[in-house]
């Protein structure tokens, strides 16, 4: 069984989370960029695989949602790394 830890003053330490209300935020905005780029990609196929559908290559399905996908991964990497219980001098 686990022991229970006091600070110096005898009173019992409360458990801490690691993320506060801010990493969440930013957590969700990532997790938002991520699947906006997602849903951009889907799309562009033909019903007849004997037909070339050249939609497939346009900005939004090249360009657009791989860099939406990438900054989403920025975006979630940054709200990991926020430290919400930095002191501001």
């Amino acid at each position: 069984m686990a022991k229970k830890q006091h600070n110096s003053n005898g009173q019992p330490v409360k458990p801490e989370f690691i993320f506060q209300k801010k990493n969440y935020l930013f957590m969700f905005v990532g997790i938002a960029f991520i699947a906006l780029g997602f849903i951009l990609m889907v799309g562009g196929g033909s019903d007849d695989p004997n037909i070339f559908n050249p939609d497939i290559f346009n900005f939004r399905r090249i360009r657009l949602a791989p860099t939406l996908v990438l900054i989403g991964l920025g975006i979630e990497i940054y709200a990991i790394l926020l430290n919400p219980h930095k002191k501001r001098n």
